[in-house]
């Protein structure tokens, strides 16, 4: 019996083996696969059982793959800016649909290799497509964002342009104090109405008393043309006094109203600032000539998309060529209490499983979850000076368990040779 005990353990042994280097030969193969987490062989003993403890019986060995999920691979630089790497903790949230529907599971995976479709989503090389929470106006996620429904494929294909309105502006200039009474000094302001068409407003300051300044505001005109382009309907006047060291003392500036007769756009409200009771900032009186020292306004002109970038915790940002930004995806970051525990797919992508836990989604660089790098990939954690050394090991194992079953085979025939 331990003769033929010892010729099945060898035979468990070149199986073991065997699926051991099956191992070894995914790990080389995949060396250069982004996002590619390593697996190896953990060998564990099959016992026999024996009532009689004078008396080993031999049992076995097998191979269980044992996968490093959590063991990071070296960050490399990529030139595209939708490639992103996890660095720390976490993974990537995908779906093999478009559009997710019953039947369409949920994935996640380390390789970050994402680039545009044809419809403007994000989809890696193993046609996964990246999900992440739509953001509203104010930046904030949509829906619940603690349950994978509240996921969608992320989009860029929508983003053909955008404009801002002039919402505020703020004026810095000198008035001279030694203007007569009933001098004028005009001040122009291009301002951008709603759809992003550019327009000069001209204020008319007027010196009615010392130290008292009045001013006026004229119907805007379109920028480059010299045609009137709205009316004012409010805030179409104001003033401002100074004191003797040429400080500001009272300050009226309401806001200016105006309704644009050109171009469709809506209604403008502009916040005028031209400077603070008591400081030295906004509009002086000094000695000398009229200097206008700033004009900030904080409308932009129309601007194409010119792309995006993504932050380290996971802000999707769409750039415009006028400076504009816009927030429109936030990327979560999926953990588990064991990801060794997650069943691999095709394409370096895995499944929940009852082994690795629920999944927990939050922020990236939050609550325990990597930090996301932008323009950058995740390389294989394969470490291949390891991977030459075990299948030398093995292969040495292996020899070494086929000798067990060519010595049993001598024994046997020994035994078989002692009636003869």
């Amino acid at each position: 019996m331990s003769i033929y005990g010892a010729m099945f353990s060898g035979v468990s042994g070149l199986s073991a083996q065997s699926r051991a280097l099956g191992m070894i030969s995914d790990n080389i193969s995949n060396v250069n696969t982004v996002g590619y987490k390593s697996t190896k062989a953990q060998f564990s003993t099959l016992v026999t059982q024996s009532i009689n403890k004078q008396v080993y019986t031999p049992g076995g060995v097998r191979a269980n793959p044992a996968q490093q999920l959590d063991k990071q691979g070296l960050l490399q630089a990529s030139a595209s800016g939708t490639d992103i790497a996890v660095s720390g903790n976490g993974f990537f949230v995908v779906n093999e649909a478009a559009t997710p529907g019953l039947g369409d599971n949920f994935m996640f995976t380390r390789a970050g290799s994402f680039n545009r479709d044809a419809s403007g989503n994000l989809r890696n090389t193993a046609g996964y497509y990246l999900q992440g929470w739509a953001l509203d106006p104010n930046g904030d996620p949509i829906g619940n964002t603690s349950v994978l429904s509240s996921l969608q494929t992320v989009n860029i294909g929508n983003l053909s342009g955008t404009a801002r309105a002039t919402s505020a502006a703020e004026l810095g200039a000198n008035l001279p104090s030694t203007a007569a009474v009933g001098d004028d000094q005009d001040i122009s302001i291009q301002v951008y109405d709603s759809l992003g068409n550019a327009h000069d407003v001209t204020l008319t300051f007027t010196k009615v008393a010392d130290n008292d300044w009045t001013y006026t505001v004229a119907d805007p005109i379109l920028a480059g043309t010299g045609a009137t382009s709205g009316t004012v309907t409010g805030g179409g006047a104001g003033s401002i006094t100074f004191d003797g060291n040429g400080v500001p003392t009272a300050i009226t500036q309401p806001p200016i109203a105006i309704t644009w007769t050109t171009g469709g756009a809506g209604a403008s409200n502009i916040a005028i600032d031209i400077g603070t009771v008591g400081e030295i900032g906004g509009l002086t009186q000094f000695a000398g000539q009229f200097s206008l020292g700033k004009i900030d306004q904080n409308g932009v002109r129309f601007g194409e998309y010119a792309g995006v970038v993504i932050n380290e915790e996971g802000v999707v940002t769409a750039l415009f060529d006028n400076g504009e930004t816009k927030d429109i995806y936030k990327i979560p970051v999926a953990q588990f209490s064991n990801p060794n525990g997650l069943a691999a797919r095709d394409g370096n992508a895995y499944l929940q499983t009852a082994e690795s836990g629920d999944v927990t989604l939050g922020g990236a660089n939050s609550g325990g979850a990597g930090k996301l790098a932008s323009g950058a990939l995740e390389a294989s954690n394969v470490d291949l000076a390891e991977e030459f050394t075990d299948m030398i090991v093995t292969q040495r194992a292996y020899s070494a368990s086929a000798k067990v079953i060519t010595t049993a085979d001598e024994m046997l025939d020994e035994l078989i040779r002692i009636r003869r």
